[in-house]
């Protein structure tokens, strides 16, 4: 029996996972708990075990953060994960803290087609190296390389890496975020909090924000009545910062693709892509995809997908623990 987790800033998921040869073949009881609510993922595991009553020969956790030496901390949560510590919760289970790009990735040879909406067909390469980008509270990026017999996963932080504008208004909002925040990384544009960051930017260029809206704003998750008003076309200017956003995320995933040569495939995972399914889907990203000038046809040939199965992280998650 495995206990699987994908541990974010908003929320932690928790599901038992069995696996027979190492191969994982049912995930179930899933629950969802608010991470803010809770002191520690020591917590978190005291809870969802205290109701599943089962017994944990494994786990594995995805964690939105980099894991060095068997420790992680979130960077949108102030907790300190440790294996060691897990370890002794479980009664001495083996326990492993992953990145959670890597826990998504180690999904990513499971999936199925009902579980990808193709943005690109592309030509894939059998073996090919696989890129992954996965905006949601932060951005998460991942690779995949063939070992000859397997892919087996990598981790990256290169969402905090330096944010590189494409056009002219993409500049004025790398100054304006500059002055807010000095370095600029990726993630300050391309996430939930980015999307916001780019809306408001664009209320201060262009039109002033409606009453109604800030209302609706305060009121709940700012990129979700962002993406609803922008998909509806209620609002222009959500309108304009949504198209944005898709066009920042198609310039770094077209990056992603060159940088790793990911003939494999780009997958799109996180909270946010499955969400936006109608406008990824109406060009927007593809063009920025292929803007990378005398390499484009490179690009043009890569398949793009969004991952659209929800549990994907969990189920990475179980894998990677169904080989300790």
């Amino acid at each position: 029996m495995i206990l699987a987790g994908d541990i974010g800033g908003t929320k932690t998921s928790l599901a038992l996972a069995t696996a027979v040869g190492g191969q994982v073949t049912q995930i179930e009881q899933v629950q969802s708990f608010p991470s803010q609510q809770y002191e520690s993922l020591e917590a978190i595991v005291a809870a969802y075990l205290g109701e599943v009553q089962a017994p944990v020969e494994c786990a594995c956790f995805g964690v939105a953060g980099p894991v060095l030496n068997g420790e992680a901390t979130i960077t949108n949560l102030p907790w300190r994960m440790s294996e060691q510590r897990l370890q002794q919760q479980l009664r001495g289970a083996p326990v492993r803290l992953i990145n959670d790009l890597t826990a998504l990735a180690y999904a990513v040879p499971a999936l199925q087609a009902q579980d990808l909406a193709v943005i690109q067909e592309g030509e894939p390469e059998q073996g090919g190296a696989i890129a992954l980008l996965a905006p949601g509270t932060g951005l998460g990026q991942g690779y995949l390389c063939w070992d000859g017999e397997r892919y087996r996963p990598g981790a990256s932080e290169g969402g905090h890496t330096d944010f590189a504008p494409a056009d002219a208004l993409q500049t004025r909002l790398l100054e304006h975020l500059r002055a807010m925040y000095g370095h600029v990384s990726w993630e300050r544009v391309l996430s939930g909090p980015g999307l916001h960051n780019i809306y408001r930017f664009l209320c201060q260029v262009s039109s002033p924000q409606p009453a109604h809206i800030a209302e609706r704003l305060a009121a709940g998750d700012p990129s979700a009545v962002i993406s609803a008003l922008a998909l509806s076309k209620a609002d222009p200017c959500c309108e304009q910062a949504l198209h944005m956003f898709v066009a920042i995320m198609g310039a770094q995933a077209g990056n992603l693709a060159l940088t790793f040569m990911a003939t494999g495939g780009v997958y799109l995972g996180g909270g946010i892509p499955p969400k936006i399914l109608p406008k990824l889907e109406d060009g927007t990203f593809l063009r920025a995809f292929h803007d990378k000038g005398r390499l484009a046809h490179v690009v043009q040939r890569i398949p793009v997908y969004v991952i659209t199965r929800a549990d994907a992280p969990l189920i990475g998650a179980a894998w990677c623990a169904a080989s300790l």
